[in-house]
Order: structure tokens, then sequence, then C-alpha cells
């Protein structure tokens, strides 16, 4: 542990790792704040004196504590392994668990290596190979004998037209002939068939035999893996802050990702949370070579949502969370609020309990009655509308979808386009083989109508204002996307091609308008573009 030195930093959280407490079903959240994510840089700097660390990129992560001293420490950890080693001086070691297997895991990983050795000699015998070449050999000699039938047949057949000058005798001698040659042509089939498979037939008997073995050897392997997993699952125990532990099994009854339990954050809390640290703040953040999935030097990123955000709840479970709702409000009065929705937020609580948080869930803690009038996607930030009451929302929902609202997004394309300003009507459909991707479809597709204007051109880059006039799921970036439409995706955009290494989606709805359903007058709101 560090001790943490004297800093005067914004304390407004940049994140919040949160989950739903199992035992209260309160949301609990956890924030990266300037503060932890400086700790973090400190960290990076270390590690970039350290050759070692940029051979293999992983996560790595800190999490400034609280003793029951009211000192302030910071700890670190990282995903996995750091180089080959699980315990390293200085860092928080792994979640116990992995010893108690470790002398199964040995003799389980060593067979699965033999099984799988045994596999590719399996693949590689003589018989196989044989096999193949003579098929080739075999088919090779029937194509070239097909054609010589083909070739003869066909000569019969000349003769037979000529067949009107012949008597009687000499027609029916003829056709003996022609019948005797084409039973010799057949003959001639059968008896390559047969020597073929002569040949083929042992080896094919040889090859299913090992076909059989490779059979069991490939479902011993997968369930000796399984067992495995499972001992393994069942030995790591994570603690939380109520002083409860569970199994991964137990947190994870249907199914548990390869990884689990060796991520940064897992790791963090647990450690605290068995040392009798108070978490305060966390940062997790990529170090070294890229990953495939666009992770980048440097960069702070969330919890990851397969391995860590379904363990959130749990292991969060028992920190006292003060209730901040951590929104900007744009504007409010006692029939509606317009808060500025922050990007990576959603609008509603997703149908899994990791994707809970959202602006809805948040505002429901003061507002229980408080319904969402539209939504805006996850990666999209900007003026959101919600009503206080249900006449209110009645009446703001009729507005929208009878088209008396006008909404003014503004976004950055990942290019540049020629038209300085105009309209795109394409049908939108959403597949639902395919979702949450949107397309183009003229036959299934819903009417969809954008009006855009080009503000300015930046390098190559183009700022553009979208004026919906349809409100279609992700009507504004399949528009920018579609070649039929501008054929540029929007910055940040890679659901719809844009290959940028950037941190978020450019796009925000900047300006919306719409009649007070109480007053009657017009509502105009405007935010802040803040990219």
């Amino acid at each position: 542990m560090s001790p943490i030195p004297e800093r005067t930093l914004n304390p407004a959280p940049t994140y919040y790792y949160t989950g739903y407490c199992p035992q209260s079903g309160k949301l609990l959240r956890l924030p990266r704040t300037q503060e932890v994510e400086q700790i973090a840089r400190d960290l990076m700097a270390e590690l970039s004196q350290d050759n070692r660390s940029t051979r293999e990129g992983k996560m790595y992560g800190v999490l400034l504590v609280e003793t029951k001293t009211n000192e302030h420490y910071s700890i670190k950890a990282f995903s996995g392994l750091l180089n080959g080693e699980a315990v390293v001086a200085g860092w928080v070691p792994p979640i116990p668990g992995r010893d108690r297997v470790a002398i199964s895991e040995a003799a389980t990983l060593a067979d699965l290596a033999t099984m799988k050795q045994e596999l590719i000699d399996l693949d590689r015998t003589t018989e196989r190979e044989q096999y193949r070449s003579l098929t080739v050999e075999f088919t090779a000699k029937l194509e070239k004998l097909a054609i010589a039938h083909r070739q003869r047949k066909a000569f019969r057949q000349q003769e037979r037209e000529r067949f009107d000058r012949l008597s009687d005798i000499e027609l029916a001698a003829a056709l003996d002939r022609l019948a005797a040659e084409s039973r010799q042509d057949g003959r001639e089939r059968r008896q390559l068939k047969q020597e073929r498979d002569a040949i083929l037939q042992p080896l094919q008997a040889a090859i299913d035999q090992n076909d059989d073995r490779i059979r069991q050897l490939k479902q011993q392997r997968k369930i000796r893996s399984r067992q495995l997993q499972e001992q393994m699952h069942d030995a790591y125990r994570l603690m939380n802050f109520l002083g409860t532990s569970s199994s991964l099994r137990e947190l994870m009854p249907a199914g548990i990702p390869t990884g689990t339990g060796d991520c940064c954050a897992p790791k963090l809390l647990h450690y605290a949370a068995s040392q009798g640290l108070k978490p305060i703040a966390m940062a997790e953040f990529w170090w070294g070579d890229g990953e495939t999935g666009r992770k980048i030097q440097g960069e702070f990123y969330g919890a990851c949502e397969e391995r860590c955000q379904p363990l959130m709840g749990f292991m969060l479970a028992g920190l006292s969370t003060p209730s901040n709702l951590d929104l900007s409000i744009v504007y409010e009065d006692e029939y509606l609020i317009a808060i500025d929705k922050p990007a990576g937020l959603l609008s509603v609580p997703g149908r899994t309990i990791d994707r809970q948080d959202s602006v809805l869930t948040r505002l429901r803690e003061l507002y229980p009655d408080i319904c969402i009038v539209h939504r805006l996607d996850r990666d999209t930030s900007g003026i959101l509308l919600l009503a206080r009451d249900k006449v209110t929302y009645r009446h703001l929902s009729q507005q929208f979808e009878q088209r008396q609202t006008h909404k003014v997004y503004e976004a950055i394309l990942g290019g540049k386009i020629e038209l300085e300003q105009g309209s795109i009507d394409l049908p939108l459909w959403g597949d639902p083989a395919d979702r949450p991707r949107q397309k183009v479809d003229f036959n299934l597709g819903k009417p969809s109508l954008t009006k855009f204007q080009v503000l300015r051109q930046i390098d190559s880059y183009t700022r553009v204002e979208f004026m919906p006039v349809t409100g279609r799921t992700h009507q504004l970036r399949v528009h920018a996307a579609a070649p039929q439409g501008l054929g540029v995706p929007i910055l940040g955009d890679w659901l719809y091609g844009c290959q940028a290494d950037v941190k978020r989606l450019h796009l925000h709805a900047r300006e919306l308008s719409f009649v007070h359903p109480q007053t009657l007058k017009r509502v105009e709101i405007q935010t802040q573009c803040p990219f």
C-alpha cells in the first residue's frame, strides 16, 4: 500500500462502478475520481520505465482506500499474470482459491496436453494420408474412364444413325456388337470401382477406428476441462464489505467466462474487504500492446461486462454510498425535468441485473413516479426529457409522436462530405437476428427523415447539425453511415463502421423545444456540446 499525499483535485467522478446489492436491492456505486486517476497515471509512469510491462498488454487497477484510523492509501493490481507470476511483491495477491486446486490443476493440464498430442498424431496417420492420396488417384482414373466411355457412346450413336441402310441380318449383328461394347464399358467401370473399394475399405476402417478414438478423446478433454473449471470456480471465494463470502459458481450460476476472478476490480475489492479497508475510489487502465477489442494504452476503462460487472453488486455490498444522482439538470419545474445525459449512461435500465444503472433509475431515487418521455442511445449525450406525473407524460409523448417537437443534434463525422445541407430520407428496419443494428430497407423499413447542415470542416472531419423529423432507433447513426445517406459514420460509432480510436461516440442532443403541457408556452432548452 502507498500513502496518498495531499492533493487538491476536482473530486467530481468521471465514472461509476455500479451494482445492485443482492441483500437490499439498492444501487451501489464506487466512483472513479480525478484523484484516483492521478494515482493511476503515476503508476503508468512507473510502468513506462519497465520494458517488461509493454510486452503483454493487460488491465491494471488502483484502489484508493481508507483505513480504520482514517489514513488514505492506494493499492494496485494487475489482471491475470505479471511477467508470468501470479504473486508479485507490492501488488495485491490473487484471490485465494487457485492454490487449493494447484496439484489437481497441474495433473489435469498434463493430461490435457497428452490428449492434445494424441489427437494431433491420430489426425496425421499413414492410413489417412494414403486414403487421401489414393482417393485423388482413383477419382482421376474414373473421370478419365468416363470421358473415354462418353466418346465411345457418342461413336455408337453415330453408327446407329446409319443403320437404316443395313439388312435385317446386318442390323441385328451391329446392334449385338454395340450392346457388347456398352456392356464392356460397364464392366470396366465396375472393375475399377471394385479395385478402388478393395484398396480403400481397409484404410477407411482404420480411419474410422481413429475417428472413434478422436471423438472419445475430445469428450474426455471436455469433461476434464469442465471438472477443473468447476473445481476452480468453487475454490475461488470472494468477500464483500458485509463480511460475506461466496464462490464464483454461486455468484454466476448461469456460466462463468474464462478469467473471471483474475481481473483487477475483483482482486482489489476482495483484498480491501478482507483487510478491513474502505474503498474510496477506483480506476482501471490498459497498459502494453494493443488488444483486438480496441484497448488503448493509457486509457481508462470501466468494469468489463462479461467477467466483472456481474460481480459488482455482491462485491460492493456493505458499502455506504451517498444518494448522489450525478446528473446535470438543465431544466426543472413541478411537472417535468430535462437532464444533460452523459455518454455511456443508459436512458432506461436494461434487461440484465448488470445494466440497471440509468437516468430513470437514478431519478426514481428522488421521484418515484417519474417517466421518461423519449430515449437517447447509451453512447449519445445530451438533452433527455422526463415527466414527473402521468398527465404530463401523456401530453409530452403525444408531441413526440406527432412530431411537434424540434430537436437539434451536433455530431462529428469521421471524414469529409461534399454536401453542405440537405435531407436524408431512408427507411430503417431492425433485423431481430442482428440487434441492436439497424439498416436501410426499402421493403420492411419505417419512414425515417433527417435534415442536416454542415457547420465546418476540421482537418479530415466534418462537424454537422442533424435535425431529425422522425425518431427511429439509431436514425442519425445509420443516416450518416449508410452509402445512400452521407456515407461517413459518426466519429466513434464502431457499430456502423468507424475505425478511429476515440473514447466516445461524437453525437450530442444539443437542443430541444416543445410546448409545456401546463403553461402552453414553448420551452426551448440548449446545452453545450462536450466535444
